[in-house]
């Protein structure tokens, strides 16, 4: 390939970047400040501080344009909210006495005001916080946060761009507010809201802002022709306006499909378009509406979350078909690198080979950068680091940890008989009756219960030898011991083991799996300051020795009631791991589908009469285009039933989803066949339970009534006015009462309260019930 003949040379960007630091500083100043151990002045520290040396960092590798606005001590979209003006009623007290209180009050709720819901960021594991809005929301501009932040990049001698989430993305990701009519549409808000983002891209420019970034990523969703006409009349708006940066409105994800015709058409200066995975379409429909002349193209051609490296040949020649098509071709990530780890060089323990196939935040930079200069110099500039790509990717392709003949036959081999339970529903609940002797309302738990400093700290000593295993297990049992005994003193139903000896419900299992890496320093952020390490699935999956067995038998023996064993379901074993990319999705989860059957059916054969298969992230990995959302249902939905359908017919099998949009999957839910769902309700006030009772479904359901995301604890009558909400939707022989999500992340002494209001409640409304004993 020759030199760029584009006007201008090409340069390297990023969308945005992980907010953590490197030693996750800014979940440590920030839960800090919660605790008041912190200071407010010593937090702002932090951030301006992690802001900078990112900055730097990103300059020193020679991208030339660095993202600003994209800090955020807790969620994007929730600044947003503030930025417009866009806080809820029940938080302008707090907000206006304190904004910063205000806004983590709005983030996690306080004992007397509840947070914002949360809910998955498209199909990402990074949660947001979901603006409230109605026909009387008033919009105001306040422009300081990201002006602030420009200001801080300038001073550093940087080009900086500001990022911000576009006005039609936000209005898209946006519900009604309590007491609205839920057929209220918040998009209509749209002409109120465009001059506030007027302003603040005025105050922007007047700051110094060359470009502003516009992200509209809800635009490679299905739209509609009113709402594709919303983002014409937005960035016609926009575009027109005089005193503004030039604007990049960013995509990404997907294709971006009839909206890409729209915003080619509008006057803004540059599109940022994916070009990875299924987005790679893109470059076809970039060409069928005669390009951008004239126009920016930001070209994502670098997997932004995923952590395989990047094929620099296949990529360099997308950006050379690129070059005709716009009059100005930038390299980028596919999308923000919020979603992968820093480092990849910080993974010291991986195996050499390995780590040469891995590309983090930082690694992609540089990924970015060199193509950016391949694609301006030629690639004789650049013929080293090619050469050195494509050993490391017929490395990967010819690894023996890669393919594995004997999960592959046996994956082969499976037949439809495999994934269907031997009775139907009805036949099964009753035979589950009759071994269980379950009340009228039973309640439970999700799985996990608070993970305390201690038990931490003694998986910490473990690891680095100061504690040997018996002495490291002995913890675990009292733990155990400590958790079942709370539980039927509380007088839950069917109880949990508390998950004591797991770290985190993938990594704990990838690790005891053939085929998954574990990380050390591979921390993603998922929401606020909950960072996880999602294990990265590299080759075949099998499972050389039981996982659970050993612990859920141990707490079924000091038990009187039922103990669940928990496991983690095949598709989020995947959606919540860096998948392999080298083979279709289906057929990877058809091979941790089975290895988690031999895990259900050895927990059945010991004794376990109710099996926990989680599933939380069965909605937030459907593609975003409803053309894909049939195939991906199919093998997600087969995955999970070939991993419990082995079981006899008075085996109970549940399984577990919260915070996404369950209306989607409504009856791929019905199609996982389980006997008994646990779902999150508690903050979008029961609206689960009603969609499951306008889809029909037959099984029982326990919609949440205690919110763990937040440190509130509900009353008594608060958790009984929502189960009685639930019982207007599901019939109380087929309700179930439990908190939305598992208890890891909360404190003893909150967990103690909450759940011994929930039974309360329980007992409360299985009194009203006609016939029932209490």
């Amino acid at each position: 390939m020759t030199a760029t003949s584009a006007t201008t040379a090409a340069r390297a960007t990023v969308y945005g970047y992980p907010r953590q630091g490197p030693n996750r500083e800014l979940k440590k100043a920030v839960e800090g400040y919660w605790r008041g151990r912190v200071t407010l002045g010593a937090l702002r520290q932090t951030a301006i501080d992690l802001r900078a040396a990112t900055w730097r960092r990103l300059a020193g590798a020679g991208v030339h344009e660095v993202p600003t606005g994209d800090f955020s001590y807790y969620d994007h979209v929730l600044d947003t909210s503030v930025m417009v003006g866009a806080v809820p009623e029940r938080h302008r007290a707090a907000v206006e006495a304190d904004p910063l209180d205000g806004y983590f009050a709005m983030a996690r709720g306080t004992q007397e005001v509840a947070p914002l819901e949360m809910t998955k960021w498209f199909d990402t594991n990074y949660h947001y916080l979901v603006p409230e809005l109605g026909p009387d929301t008033v919009f105001t501009a306040d422009s300081s946060r990201q002006v602030a932040h420009l200001g801080e990049a300038l001073a550093l001698g940087l080009t900086p761009r500001p990022v911000l989430v576009g006005p039609v993305t936000y209005l898209l990701l946006a519900k009604p507010a309590p007491g609205v009519p839920a057929d209220f549409e918040p998009l209509s808000l749209l002409e109120r809201l465009l001059p506030v983002y007027g302003e603040i891209l005025a105050d922007l420019r007047a700051a110094g802002a060359e470009w502003a970034q516009l992200d509209e990523p809800a635009l490679v969703q299905d739209r509609s022709a009113a709402e594709l006409d919303a983002a014409a009349r937005a960035y016609r708006e926009l575009g027109g306006l005089a005193d503004r940066p030039r604007l990049l409105v960013a995509s990404y994800f997907d294709r971006l499909g009839d909206a890409l015709p729209v915003l080619a058409k509008s006057p803004v200066e540059g599109l940022a378009l994916d070009f990875t995975g299924r987005a790679a379409v893109n470059v076809d429909a970039l060409a069928a509406v005669g390009g951008l002349p004239g126009k920016r193209l930001v070209a994502g051609v670098v997997d932004g979350r995923n952590v395989w490296i990047n094929d620099l040949g296949a990529s360099l020649t997308t950006l050379g078909t690129l070059l005709g098509l716009a009059g100005r071709v930038d390299v980028a990530p596919s999308c923000s690198l919020l979603h992968v780890p820093l480092d990849a060089r910080a993974e010291r323990d991986l195996d050499g080979e390995v780590s040469r196939w891995l590309a983090f935040a930082r690694q992609k930079t540089d990924e970015v950068v060199t193509l950016a200069r391949g694609l301006s110099e030629g690639t004789a500039a650049i013929a080293g680091t090619l050469s050195a790509n494509r050993a490391d990717l017929a490395s990967r392709a010819a690894s023996s940890l890669t393919h594995d003949a004997a999960v592959r036959a046996r994956a082969t081999a499976v037949t439809e008989a495999d994934s269907r339970r031997s009775q139907p529903y009805a036949e099964r609940a009753a035979a589950q009756r009759a071994r269980l002797g379950l009340p009228l309302l039973p309640t439970t738990t999700v799985g996990s219960f608070p993970q305390t400093p201690a038990l931490r700290a003694a998986r910490a000593e473990l690891r680095a030898g100061r504690l040997d295993t018996e002495g490291y297990e002995e913890r675990v049992r009292t733990e155990i011991r400590d958790v079942l005994a709370f539980q039927e003193r509380a007088g839950i139903d069917v109880l949990v083991h508390g998950e004591p000896e797991r770290n985190d419900m993938v990594q704990y299992f990838a690790e005891r799996l053939t085929g998954y890496l574990a990380t050390q320093h591979g921390w993603v952020q998922s929401y606020g300051t909950r960072y996880v390490r999602p294990p990265i699935l590299a080759g075949d999956v099998s499972r050389p020795a039981p996982l659970t067995v050993r612990w859920t038998t141990y707490a079924q023996s000091l038990a009187r009631r039922p103990v669940k064993g928990m496991l983690t379901g095949p598709v989020t074993m995947l959606a919540w791991s860096f998948v392999r990319d080298d083979q279709p999705l289906g057929d990877t989860a058809r091979q941790v589908a089975l290895a988690l059957r031999d895990e259900v059916n050895e927990l059945e054969a010991a004794g376990t009469s109710v099996i926990q298969v989680d599933e939380p992230a069965l909605r937030e990995t459907l593609p975003l285009r409803a053309a894909d959302h049939g195939a991906y249902l199919a093998w997600a939905t087969e995955a999970f039933r070939l991993s419990t359908s082995g079981v006899l017919p008075d085996t109970q099998i549940h399984t577990h989803m919260c915070y996404a949009e369950f209306g989607d999957v409504i009856q791929a839910i019905d199609d996982l066949d389980a006997d008994v769902i646990s779902l999150e309700a508690a903050r979008s006030h029961m609206r689960v339970a009603h969609e499951l009772a306008a889809h029909g479904y037959p099984r029982e359901a326990g919609p949440g009534v205690y919110d763990i995301h937040s440190p509130r604890v509900p009353s008594v009558e608060e958790a009984a006015a929502l189960l009685r909400e639930g019982l207007g939707a599901i019939p109380p022989e087929r309700l179930w009462v439990n908190p939305d999500c598992g208890l890891k992340t909360r404190g003893w002494p909150e967990t103690r309260a909450s759940l011994e209001n929930l039974v309360a409640a329980a007992r409360t409304v299985r009194r009203e019930l006609p016939g029932s004993q209490g």
